[in-house]
């Protein structure tokens, strides 16, 4: 298996048979949870207004995400997997706009299949594609965080995973989410709109029984939950494999 890495939101990236888009501080550890409290789907959107044009065309939807980590006044939901834990949100369509994970993911349609995570379902990410693939396919793995040492941990974590090789431990790949830069102003006082308990959510390993694919065969790229035992059955809508 050949397994590429690439870190930031803005890639021309090569064909690969599987894409994996990470954020784990926050969007992805959001959706995770929101998929957890019985979400339908979860919509992508490159832009705020695009958002909100969305909830008037459809009164019923949440909006949820955060512009430079901050919420978004019109919206509905921040970007707190805390708060999304919270929330009643069964049977919902949400509507996600966040700056690193949902643009980074709009830039990753040219794959056959399409995963995000963030670390809280990593290792069932890893596993589901691991049983799924052959030892020639393609993976890209894109660390969405420009420069954040969290989603670059979670990449090479899940790149070990794969390669079922040991070189990135749970344990390793927690410390260094706890310490990196993204995260440290989660633990300032002075920044009380970043929520420390977040950060307690972003490095928690669940054992759920599903993942989650990026579906864009109808319309907007979304995100929808597939039950782990079932096969790979999602594709991507850009299927064009670059030279």
């Amino acid at each position: 298996m050949k397994i590429n890495i690439f870190q930031g939101h803005k890639h021309d990236l090569p064909y690969a048979d599987v894409n994996v888009v990470i954020d784990v501080i926050r969007a992805f550890t959001v959706s995770h949870y929101a998929f957890l409290g019985g979400v339908k789907e979860i919509l992508l959107v490159p832009s705020v207004p695009e958002a909100i044009q969305l909830k008037k065309e459809h009164p019923d939807y949440l909006l949820a995400g955060e512009v430079k980590g901050l919420p978004i006044p019109e919206f509905d939901l921040d970007n707190s997997p805390k708060r999304m834990a919270c929330e009643n949100a069964d049977g919902k369509t949400i509507v996600q706009k966040t700056t690193n994970g949902v643009e980074a993911t709009l830039n990753a349609l040219q794959a056959d299949f399409i995963f995000v995570t963030g670390f809280s379902n990593a290792k069932n990410t890893a596993e589901y594609i691991r049983r799924s693939l052959n030892r020639d396919s393609v993976v890209n793995i894109i660390a969405s965080h420009p420069s954040g040492d969290d989603d670059l941990a979670c990449a090479e974590y899940i790149q070990s995973l794969l390669l079922r090789d040991g070189a990135v431990t749970f344990t390793d790949t927690v410390n260094r989410i706890e310490n990196c830069d993204a995260a440290q102003k989660f633990y300032d006082e002075s920044q009380p709109e970043f929520d420390c308990e977040d950060i307690s959510f972003c490095k928690k390993e669940l054992d759920s029984s599903f993942v989650m694919a990026v579906d864009c065969l109808n319309g907007l790229p979304r995100i929808v939950r597939v039950d782990v035992n079932e096969p790979f059955r999602i594709k991507a809508a850009s299927q064009t494999r670059k030279a």
